[in-house]
């Protein structure tokens, strides 16, 4: 490899005004991260007018920076509010906000902010050396590929909850459901539109993400708001303990690795790859049973593998010219804009843009470091808030988000009806979390299910008989039929000695 073209992007990265423009980039995804509703694509979008005068490699930087910078944005909200600013950050809500609340928000922001960097890091420097073998494994993955991938995501759903399978499975099927309002991907009737065209094109995921996470969420604490008050939370050293690293290390590691590989993968990205960083630490850990309760390892996991993901997103856009996920198709525009055409050409063609954009990265992921464990402290005083004042605050901004989405009032009415139906199965004990990321999967499911279909001929056991889709097949049986089968033998085994044990004595 020659690593000329790499060290005149750190030349390009590093000039003073890329830097400026990094800065910004990161500062402002980051607040958008913080804000419920409005997301790095939309951010975005908005934003590239302001880049018709500017340099290409100055404008793509910052809007990169934007794209990963809310990453961590969104984790902020999910740990201190149960409230996921970022569709990636949904998993980190479970067990970060148990932290917050039992006193350990500042080591819970403390892990995602370093895991975040760690990840990030590592995925750029992979991204540098593999980029151009990696990026063809993409061309590999077709409709049935993106299927078995989207029911390993579903299947893996059943981990997130904290209680009862069933629940969690009902909770996940509903979600499934709600993914099919709209029109037919394939033959554009409309479906479960009950004849009003303001839901033609489906929900939002943001709209669900604020009204089971966000409403439901307050609607759920304001019950609560005339008992006894709970001590604040403290906030604790920022900085985590060696406890913290302990427990987090091999997490991040894994999840690093994860969502790397994810994030090459148009459809699987920062969301599946938290998701399934999540579920590899809880199926891995001894004590499956801490999470939902305050494990740092499904902070330290998804933290890591949804920035790793953010970053590795790049390759199939940059290399491919293929777009992984929506904020990487405004980039695309964006790029399109400044004259310069994603592909298999840019690294030849414009080196000067490919590798300042990577480069400026291992910058922005400094720069996000430095940023938010500063911060930490100002964020964490939102706890000390009193919920009368809070909930109407949380309320009015997701409104706001929900509202700059489309600019549709209609949907500040589902936002109030999603959160109705999530205050409804937080009193009933279901899991909110499972039905979100169902949701999310069920698009790509579905729409590549039936595309899988039509190219088969209406075969299903050409799923098994396609070497990579094949292989997918294969690690879903093993990780939702073998393993689990092995664990309750081994459980039964245990529970056999140990009242043999009891016998003998």
């Amino acid at each position: 490899m020659d690593f000329s073209p790499v060290l005149t992007g750190f030349t390009v990265a590093f000039e003073w005004q890329n830097i400026l423009f990094c800065l910004l980039g990161v500062t402002v995804g980051m607040l958008i991260g913080v804000l419920p509703g409005l997301g790095p694509a939309a951010t975005i979008a908005i934003l590239l007018p302001i880049t018709y005068n500017l340099e290409p490699t100055a404008a793509v930087i910052m809007l990169a920076g934007i794209f990963y910078g809310a990453q961590y944005g969104g984790t902020i909200t999910s740990v201190l509010l149960r409230l996921p600013g970022e569709a990636s950050t949904v998993v980190t809500a479970l067990d970060g906000h148990a932290l917050a609340r039992r006193g350990e928000a500042g080591p819970a922001l403390g892990i995602a902010a370093i895991a975040s960097f760690i990840g990030g890091t590592a995925s750029i420097i992979l991204l540098t050396f593999i980029a151009p073998a990696l990026a063809g494994v993409a061309l590999a993955f077709g409709p049935a590929e993106y299927t078995v991938l989207a029911l390993i995501g579903i299947f893996l759903v059943g981990t997130l909850g904290n209680g009862s399978i069933i629940k969690s499975a009902a909770a996940a099927a509903a979600g499934l459901l709600l993914a099919i309002v709209g029109l037919d991907p394939i033959l554009g009737t409309p479906r479960f539109t009950f004849g009003t065209d303001q839901l033609a094109d489906g929900i939002d995921f943001t709209i669900v993400a604020m009204g089971l996470f966000g409403v439901g969420e307050i609607l759920y604490n304001l019950e609560h708001r005339n008992r006894p008050d709970k001590p604040v939370p403290s906030f604790g050293r920022a900085i985590p303990g060696r406890l913290h690293w302990l427990q987090s290390r091999l997490a991040i590691l894994r999840g690093s690795v994860t969502g790397f590989v994810l994030g090459i993968l148009p459809g699987g990205g920062a969301t599946m790859a938290s998701l399934v960083a999540y579920a590899v630490e809880k199926r891995t850990a001894k004590d499956p049973s801490r999470f939902g309760k305050g494990a740092v390892e499904g902070v330290a996991g998804p933290e890591s593998a949804n920035n790793a993901a953010a970053t590795s997103s790049f390759i199939p856009l940059l290399t491919l010219g293929i777009p992984a996920n929506a904020t990487m198709a405004v980039l695309f525009g964006a790029l399109m804009l400044q004259g310069i055409t994603p592909g298999p050409g840019l690294m030849t063609d414009h080196p000067d843009v490919f590798w300042g954009v990577v480069n400026s990265m291992y910058l922005g992921n400094i720069l996000l470091l430095v940023l938010s464990i500063p911060l930490i402290g100002l964020f964490v005083r939102m706890l000390k808030v009193r919920p009368g004042i809070l909930a109407p605050i949380t309320v009015v901004i997701t409104m706001i988000g929900t509202y700059s989405i489309r600019n549709n009032a209609f949907d500040m009415l589902l936002v109030i009806g999603l959160g109705l139906l999530g205050y409804g199965m937080r009193k009933l004990g279901f899991e909110p979390g499972p039905f979100v990321l169902a949701f999310v999967l069920g698009s790509l499911l579905e729409a590549s299910f039936r595309r899988s279909m039509r190219i088969f001929g209406g075969d299903v056991t050409e799923f098994v008989q396609q070497p990579v889709s094949a292989t997918l097949v294969a690690i879903l049986v093993v990780t939702v039929i073998v393993v689990p089968l092995l664990r309750r033998v081994r459980t039964r085994q245990t529970t056999g000695a140990e009242e043999a044990g009891v016998r003998a004595d």
